[in-house]
């Protein structure tokens, strides 16, 4: 068997993902207690805890990777892209955050209607108190919903509970299944382009690496060389949400094509607890090539 390590992580959640339960520091103290000594912040179209999270892991021999991770689209289809060792000035970031937000807020209330509508009850003081900065998630409406006595028996919420078929990560599975896109709760977000991410990316003297494709285009090889073909360095192969042949599918494809094979857990605390740090187990021979591509 190849060398493998879990020492890295490129694909971390903090507080200011608004989805992320960690402050950067926080998280910081859990990646030394899991012994990840190499982690990417990578919160949603977001660079604000970046510096906080690089200043908590030099106190504690952590080598952080300015990051973030960028929701795009590509003929259609949203896709999340992940830039590495990012210039973190540039003020596009802070405005795509600004605009991605502002929609975000806007849909919110709809979102939680088209639950509704399902015939699902919505705790609204419940979910009034989980809301970020007027922000209404897929998890958080999870949050206010599953484990309301006024569902017991909904037959929707069914697999979310437990012996059900999406009881592992039911926040998230919840998002998957109901807010996401082509799913009856979806809201449309002008995402920008993928090709225009890819520029910015390296605006910034940056790598773009298609983060867990798996989840984004399954294993459509043709989907996948055309968005590959638009600029990106990598791909997240090795990703919690891979399984064993979606492992192999992405890290050959990669391979072949000479991209960058990374890893990354997409930790984000309370809303995907079966996620963890330093679970990742990942090949030495990549670990060193990423090391060389980011400086390191």
């Amino acid at each position: 068997m190849e060398p493998v390590t879990s020492i890295i992580d490129l694909h971390t959640h903090s507080s200011y993902s608004t989805d992320g339960s960690y402050t950067p520091a926080e998280l910081i103290a859990l990646c030394e207690k899991a012994n990840v000594k190499i982690v990417s912040l990578t919160d949603h179209n977001c660079v604000r805890g970046v510096k906080e999270m690089m200043e908590a892991g030099a106190s504690k021999g952590i080598t952080v990777i300015p990051g973030i991770e960028i929701d795009c689209v590509y003929k259609g289809t949203g896709l999340h892209i992940t830039g590495y060792n990012i210039d973190m000035s540039d003020p596009r970031f802070y405005q795509l955050e600004e605009t991605l937000n502002d929609q975000e807020r806007a849909a919110s209330e709809e979102r939680v209607q088209l639950i509704e509508k399902l015939g699902i009850y919505v705790n609204h003081d419940k979910l009034d108190k989980l809301k970020s900065d007027g922000i209404v998630f897929g998890e958080m409406i999870a949050e206010a919903c599953l484990y309301e006595d006024e569902n017991q028996n909904h037959p929707l919420l069914a697999p979310f509970k437990p012996g059900g078929a999406l009881e592992i990560n039911p926040l998230v599975n919840f998002y998957w299944e109901f807010c996401a896109q082509g799913k009856p709760a979806y809201i449309p977000i002008d995402l920008p382009d993928l090709c225009e991410i890819i520029d910015l990316i390296h605006d910034n003297n940056g790598l773009a690496v298609f983060a867990h494709p798996g989840n984004n285009i399954h294993e459509d090889m043709q989907l996948l060389q055309e968005i590959m073909a638009c600029g990106l360095e990598g791909i997240e192969a090795y990703s919690s949400y891979h399984n064993f042949d979606q492992v192999k599918f992405f890290r050959d494809y990669a391979d072949k094509t000479n991209k960058l094979v990374t890893c990354g857990s997409d930790f984000h605390g309370r809303i995907k607890p079966s996620i963890k740090l330093g679970k990742i187990a990942y090949p030495e021979v990549y670990l060193q090539q990423i090391k060389t591509a980011l400086g390191i």
